[in-house]
Parts: structure tokens; sequence; C-alpha cells
């Protein structure tokens, strides 16, 4: 599953000194899994986290139940504490957190596609919502993957 942008990044944070995190949901580890695959990236991937049920995030991650009550874990409240609780505990300098509708399903609320993506780095926190589309499972969690591999590039490139 080697990406080209999971390579470049691994090459960026190494020339960088920095070190990356994941916590996945709908994913379930896909972004973790394109670093890992590119050699070398042992000195840049700190640790993973899938976290697919609630209990999970909150456990793991620190995420507070309420905010799950209130949002729901598709959700950029709940992505934004997912990445900072990811590097918190991983003392990484990048972390990405990831949770959406893979399908099939969805609701009108949440449909089919619905990624939220937050980005934790030392300069702060920025979540954004991407409606994918309802591309079937497996294209959906592919699409995730790749973005976020593309915000922790851009993460990554920042000066």
């Amino acid at each position: 599953m080697s990406l080209p942008a999971a390579k470049t990044l691994v090459e960026t944070l190494s020339a960088r000194g920095w070190t990356t995190t994941t916590a996945e949901s709908c994913t379930g580890g896909g972004v973790a899994a394109a670093i890992t695959d590119i050699a070398g990236s042992s000195a840049v991937f700190e640790r993973g986290f899938v976290t697919y049920s609630n209990r999970a995030k909150t456990e793991m991650l620190g995420v507070a139940p309420a905010t799950l009550d209130v949002h729901g874990a598709v959700s950029e409240p709940v992505v934004a504490e997912m990445a900072e609780g990811a590097r918190s505990r991983a003392g990484a300098q990048i972390a990405v957190a990831i949770s959406g509708i893979a399908g099939p399903g969805g609701s009108e609320f949440k449909p089919e596609g619905r990624v939220c993506y937050a980005l934790a780095t030392q300069a702060g926190l920025r979540t954004q919502t991407v409606e994918h589309g309802a591309l079937g499972r497996a294209a959906v969690r592919a699409a995730a993957v790749a973005h976020a591999l593309a915000l922790l590039l851009d993460a990554a490139r920042e000066p």
C-alpha cells in the first residue's frame, strides 16, 4: 500500500528530526501501514493508535465521553481530542486523527464518505471535514489515508 506521499513524508520528517503518530478510526491503521511500508520509517514513526470504538478513543487517547455524547465519533471536536491525545501520549511533533463513515450506509446527518480530520502540531491544532462521497468502503478508506498523508506532509514541510 506504499504511497509516494508516505515516502516523501518519511524523508521530510527524517531530515527535520521529527516524529509522527496517528490516531485512526475508519481507516483502521491504514495511515500507519502506509508510513511503515517505507524503509527508514522506524526513525520517524513513533506509534499508531487504532481507536475504532468510542471506549478506545476515551481510554487510549483521552477523548472526553461528553465530547462523544454531544458531537458523535465522526466530528471535528472528537478528532481534535484524538489528535491532541495521540501527540501528547506519543511525544511526537505531528499527529493526525481520522474518524469517518466509510460505508456502506450513513445517515442524512452523517453520510457515507464524510471523514473528519485533525492535525496536531507544536504550532497548534486544525480540523476539517471532507465529503469524499459514497465511493464504497474501500475507496473511502483509501481516500482518507491519502488525505491524511497529505496533511502530515504539509505539516512536516511547514517552517
